[in-house]
Formats: structure tokens, sequence, C-alpha cells
């Protein structure tokens, strides 16, 4: 094996080294393809898979029946419970998405995605990562996929059929114990109600102004109505990204809560199902930009909320569902660029792109790590070789001011060089280093990392 992808080989043995595959030469192989992605991250096989022997390799691999998809995913969800483990809890925020895949001919067996206007095809998923209390990425624990079948005439309302056959369902196949954070797609009574079976925490952002139960001397009433008139339990600051119409600030929160009663509802038995949780409702006050909508989330949750520092906390956590939208940024069109696989089948691909899923969230935890826990050693991610490596090409690399310690740096600065390695020019790119630059340091850090590594083996010859 080469020495540039030793390092990554470690990584991929933590990662997939409890996947089991029926024979032990299906995970070595699956180790090996594994630590190739993470040495050079790149949607197509033949971006990772230099040699056509590799390459060849990985594809067989890919095409084999018996290499299950689920088996991936129960892999690297037992290497995500074993980071977890060292904390009280983990956030688990979910969300859906697509890859839209490469197919001009329609030949393949992929799904409509989007609009038919739109006319693309590619394959559903639906994910689930943990993160940490303090919003650093650990892992993917669960992945589903499925491919939506072709439009054929008139279909029956969503309401009206099972939720067995509706999207819904995919919501309550990916359990996985903590404290879940779904946004609005998760208000329905089917994924409330199994949420709260489950006898674990969630919080949902609601998708309306739902309404409560009532009697006779108390009519039915809105949620937002009632809330409205609840006092302002605490506030807080949330630092927001700049986007689509809106501008990048750290807005000022106010947080009401109150404890409620939906009058959830089957809309197509009719029959109801009421449920009572903690309505917590954050709306922005005094820093909203002229032109702009206040912030406004309005989440259902089944943690207490009877103290201030309650509240603040189930706010915080619903924050951390951002996470995952980073976390498919960089999978999808990002570092692993998964969308620009060229595979033939949805079984290859999802394959294929559970491996990247990983990588992915590797890439993710770096940079979190060094954005919120900057003091930490270097050395709780990076091997010695890496360290050393990275060390040196600084030293060569570094400016008149700058004092580069001896041995073991933070891991605020390795992932900062490690970026400047791939290319970040500082603040002129825009803002902290992020998942692109870091992971093309990454790629040229191992190379160095492995000459290091074979120049020690040959001198003990």
């Amino acid at each position: 094996m080469d020495a540039c992808f030793r390092e990554s080989r470690l990584w991929a043995c933590e990662e997939f080294g409890d996947t089991v595959l029926g024979h032990a030469s299906r995970r070595t192989r699956l180790i090996r393809i594994a630590a190739q992605a993470c040495a050079r991250p790149g949607g197509k096989v033949s971006e990772v898979f230099l040699t056509p022997a590799e390459a060849e390799g990985a594809y067989r691999w890919l095409e084999n029946p018996a290499v299950q998809v689920g088996a991936l995913v129960d892999g690297i969800g037992r290497a995500c419970a074993a980071r977890s483990a060292h904390y009280p809890f983990v956030y688990i925020p979910i969300d859906g998405s697509s890859l839209t895949l490469v197919d001009a001919e329609r030949e393949k067996d992929f799904g409509p995605i989007g609009t038919a206007r739109q006319g693309a095809r590619g394959v559903k998923v639906l994910g689930a990562i943990a993160v940490s209390p303090e919003g650093v990425p650990l892992g993917v624990c669960a992945l589903e996929w499925w491919a939506r079948p072709p439009c054929a005439g008139k279909k029956r309302p969503n309401a009206a059929r099972p939720t067995k056959e509706k999207e819904t369902q995919r919501w309550l196949d990916a359990d996985t114990k903590c404290w879940f954070q779904l946004d609005r797609e998760g208000d329905s009574w089917p994924v409330l109600h199994h949420l709260q079976a489950t006898g674990h925490w969630f919080t949902v952002r609601c998708s309306r102004n739902r309404r409560l139960t009532g009697t006779k001397k108390q009519p039915r009433k809105l949620i937002r109505d009632k809330l409205a008139k609840a006092p302002v339990l605490a506030s807080m600051r949330v630092d927001l990204a700049g986007g689509h119409g809106r501008e990048a600030r750290s807005a000022q929160l106010v947080v009401r809560a109150a404890t409620v009663v939906l009058e959830l509802r089957d809309p197509w038995s009719k029959k109801r199902r009421p449920l009572s949780v903690q309505a917590v409702w954050v709306r922005e006050r005094g820093t909203v930009p002229r032109g702009e909508k206040p912030l406004d989330w309005l989440l259902f949750t089944n943690h207490s909320v009877d103290t201030s520092e309650e509240a603040l906390l189930v706010v915080r956590g619903y924050c951390q569902r951002w996470r995952i939208e980073e976390f498919h940024k960089t999978w999808k069109s990002g570092a692993c660029n998964v969308e620009q696989s060229q595979l033939h089948s949805t079984v290859h691909v999802t394959k294929w792109a559970t491996i990247l899923a990983a990588v992915a969230i590797r890439i993710e935890r770096l940079k979190l790590l060094a954005r919120t826990q900057a003091e930490l050693a270097a050395s709780v991610e990076l091997t010695p070789y890496e360290v050393h490596a990275l060390l040196l090409w600084k030293r060569r690399n570094k400016t008149r001011t700058e004092v580069i310690p001896k041995s073991n740096p933070t891991i605020g600065q390795a992932v900062l060089w490690i970026a400047q390695m791939g290319g970040y020019r500082g603040k002129s790119s825009g803002g902290p280093p992020g998942s692109i630059v870091i992971a093309r340091g990454l790629e040229r850090l191992r190379h160095r990392a492995g000459a290091l590594e074979d120049l020690e083996s040959s001198s003990e010859i």
C-alpha cells in the first residue's frame, strides 16, 4: 500500500472496522476504498482511484450484490455511537435531501427529483448525524435511501395515502436514540406521536399556526395567540450567516414558552390524536434589517422548559440542526462532490455515497473542532506523521510574525495550516476555512506524511 494512504487507512479502520459484510475480504476491500476516498475525495470513482487496477477493484466491489448498503450504514452508525458514548447526550439533526445524478439518456433506475418541469433524476435520502453538546459533528447515525417512482396519472392526495406509502415513513424509519432535531417537514402527527413514544427528547419546528384542544367553556385557540400572552422567559443572541434575502448578523432573540395540547388529526380518517408538548416561541427583536422579516421559530419539544436555562438549551439544540445542512453541502457539491457520480444504478450509487458521507462528516468535524474547541491538541484528530509533516511545512511557509510551536500544535492552528496548504488566504477568502480547502489541504498533507513515514522506514532497514 502507498505510504501516503496509510494515515487515511487508520481512519477507515475506525469508521468501517465493525462493518459486517459476510466475508473478511469484502471488509478489507471496503477499508481500502474508504481510505482512498478519504485521502482523495471525489464524486467520480475514476477521480479517487488513479490506476486502472484500483478503479476496477472498486467497481467490482460496488457492483457485488453481497455488499448491502444497509450493512455500510450500520457500520458507520456503530462508529458514531462509540464516539457519542463519551457525552451525556448528543443532538441528532435529521433532514431529507436528494442527490441529483447524471442520467441524460434516462436509462438508469433513478427516480424523479424536484418538479416534473425540471425533469431532474436521482435518489432521495433522509440522513441523521450526531452532534456533540458543543456543536461538533461526531458521525453519521443513519441514512435512508429510496428512489421515487415515476408519476403515472392522477394520484390520491398525500393525506389520503397510508403513512407507509408516504415519505413520512422515512422519518419514522430513521430512529436514533438521543435529542432529535427536525425542521418543519417533521411536523406531522405520525412523526410527533412516534417521537413521543420513543421516550427520548425531540425538538420539531412547527410548520403552521396549529390549533389547540378546547372545551365548551374554553373554545379552541391558535398556538401563537396563546404564546403571545406568555411572558418573555429568556433572551439570547444567535449569529446568522448571510443567505438568500438575508443579511448576516448577530440576531437578538426573545423566547416565550408554554405547555400546550395540540389538536392533531389524521386528515384521512378524521380521527383526533391530541398531544401534550412544550411550545417554545423564538422571535427576533431589535436587530431586523430593513426590508427583512424577523427570525421566527415555533418549536415543539418534550424537554422541560421550566427555567430560562432549559428554554435556551432547547433553542441552542435547534440551532445544531444547521450542522446537517453543512454536511449535505460538503457531501453533495463540496469536497466530496457525490452528485458528480456516474454510476449506473441506485444500488451502486448509494453504496458509494454512503462511503463519501463518512468522509464528509470527518471534514465537517475537523472544521467545527477548529472553530469551537480550538485549544484541543491536534493529536486528537491527526496522526503523529501528519502533525510532524504539518509543522515542517508551516516552518518553511510562515510569516515573519508567526510563532510555530516545537511540537504538538492546537487543533485550531492545525486546521488553519491545513486550509492554507489547500489554498486558504485568510480573511480575503471570505470567512473561516471551509470544507473544500480543508479537504484539499488534507490530501496534500497525507502525501507529505506518507513520505516521512517512508523515510523513517528506510532508515530502519
